[in-house]
């Protein structure tokens, strides 16, 4: 009997691996790759802010400290 799943040599004589589950793994760096660049781009424009209003930057060191809490996550 035949399976349907496709099987890839592994380097180092590990044996085989399942291409769909390297597909999916893959795909899930490349999704938190993008999670991190677009919050380290929301980080980078927060810091670029400048303002005099109190409440402002009380508002935009919490949307700082919340953006490094989910970078940090991802990592």
């Amino acid at each position: 009997m035949a399976s349907s799943q496709q099987y890839a040599p592994v380097s180092m004589g590990a044996g085989f691996v399942n291409v769909q589950a390297k597909r999916e793994a893959e795909h899930q760096r490349a999704h938190q790759l993008r999670q991190k660049q677009a919050l380290n781009l929301q980080r980078e424009n927060i810091l670029s802010q400048r303002t005099s209003n109190p409440a402002r930057r009380s508002a935009l060191e919490a949307a700082l400290q919340q953006i490094e809490a989910q970078i940090a996550e991802l990592n």
